[in-house]
């Protein structure tokens, strides 16, 4: 299948162009269920894409579509700033319930606002206020989101330069394997703490990826994690992570950080834990650190109550009974074979990735651009990921089927082999 792109008169003449995702995939979308979308012409795409990490479950998936549907039905709580409604408690007692206490995780939760960048402010502002400090450490191809705050501990030289202002109280950091093991693990911070001259603030906290998507797939092992942690603990920092791409699933546990055994002060999420796509974020910290104010932090949109509803949904039929991260886990080794067969047949390209989040990196950097341009046109959806977008991101739904993936993974080799 070769797909001719349509007329997209009112989207270039009126929108702004700042769009992006629209001029690599140009489409008009109409419809979508689960790991398709279809055109308004009719042509169908797979999505190895999910809505950048927010449709974990798929599209229009029919569990919460029926929950979703009987709660607008009967007039339930639309916006609800942060009143108490039942469909927030009942939210927060699944929450509780199946993801909090199972984990032995002592999180309160704190609703800042409806995307990805306002739980990250959230947790900045909270790690500064506790602390009393200014500084924050993150590291180098990190991503937190694109308000000024989040942009500041944001590594991509591109998407910093527009702020337009100084972006401040921001110190980067090499993260894992920067120097390709031939540094030992936080040997330049370390000696920036300890060093009176170094010039270094003390900083309030560290915040950190477990695996960095958009700055290209890159994997921290379980051990450097831990002894990020052990590093926080010894010199009075709060640890922060940032699990709103890779939460919810993505990487096998719910939260991504489950397999390196550790337990942060802060967590961000967003994405998918509403399950739809619908706009929602949590911050997430131990019970010490809940020195806010009534009111301090707020925002008109942070209780979207159609959300909520569909958040205790997708608990309650796929995180109740631990059935989703061994499925994402047995889908994860199906991907890494295939990427295994096509970089043995391609030199010049290496894999990595954990769960359902994987990358293929190209020694030629326009490769990538070229491999997901190629696939578009045989009707599967990837994107690059990278400082130099060199690398080729898949992101299918967790709710994929086996044979979904092999018809996409089988377009994607065939894609590679095209563009060589």
């Amino acid at each position: 299948m070769t797909i001719t792109p349509p007329a997209l008169s009112v989207f270039e003449t009126l929108e702004s162009e700042v769009r992006s995702y629209c001029r690599g995939w140009p489409a008009v979308f109409d419809r979508a269920q689960g790991a398709r979308l279809t055109d308004e012409d009719g042509h169908s795409y797979l999505d190895f894409f999910a809505g950048a990490g927010s449709l974990n479950y798929g599209h229009n998936n029919p569990v919460l579509k029926r929950a979703l549907i009987d709660y607008i039905e009967r007039d339930g709580i639309t916006h609800g700033l942060d009143m108490a409604t039942t469909a927030k408690r009942a939210f927060l007692e699944t929450f509780q319930n199946v993801i909090l206490r199972p984990r032995d995780l002592p999180y309160k939760v704190m609703f800042p606002g409806p995307t990805g960048t306002n739980a990250v402010e959230s947790a900045l502002k909270l790690a500064r206020k506790v602390k009393g400090r200014e500084s924050v450490v993150s590291f180098t191809n990190a991503f937190h989101g694109m308000s000024l705050g989040s942009l500041a501990v944001t590594g991509n030289a591109f998407k910093r330069a527009g702020a337009g202002i100084p972006l401040v109280h921001g110190t980067p950091m090499p993260f894992d394997n920067y120097f390709d093991g031939q540094v030992p693990d936080f040997l330049w911070f370390e000696r920036l703490l300890e060093d009176q001259g170094s010039g270094l603030n003390k900083p309030a906290a560290v915040i950190v990826e477990t695996v960095q998507g958009e700055g290209g797939i890159n994997v921290a092992r379980a051990e450097w994690l831990r002894a990020l942690q052990d590093l926080c603990h010894r010199q009075d920092m709060l640890l922060i992570v940032d699990d709103i791409q890779m939460g919810c699933g993505r990487t096998g546990g719910f939260f991504s950080f489950e397999e390196a055994g550790i337990t942060p002060d802060i967590v961000t999420l967003s994405k998918s834990i509403s399950g739809y796509g619908l706009p929602m974020s949590l911050c997430l910290f131990k019970p010490e650190l809940d020195i806010w104010e009534p009111g301090e932090h707020n925002g008109t949109f942070r209780g979207n109550n159609p959300a909520f509803v569909t958040a205790a949904a997708v608990l309650q039929a796929y995180w109740a009974d631990g059935q989703m991260e061994k499925q994402t886990l047995a889908r994860g080794e199906q991907v890494e074979q295939t990427l295994l067969a096509i970089c043995a047949e391609e030199p010049t390209a290496q894999f990595r990735g954990r769960g359902l989040v994987w990358g293929m990196e190209f020694e030629d950097p326009a490769r990538a651009s070229a491999v997901c341009a190629r696939a578009f046109e045989l009707g599967l959806l990837l994107e690059t990921s990278g400082p130099q977008s060199e690398v080729v991101k898949l992101l299918p739904p967790l709710t994929i089927t086996p044979e979904e993936l092999d018809e996409g993974l089988r377009t994607l080799a065939r894609c590679v082999r095209e563009t060589a």
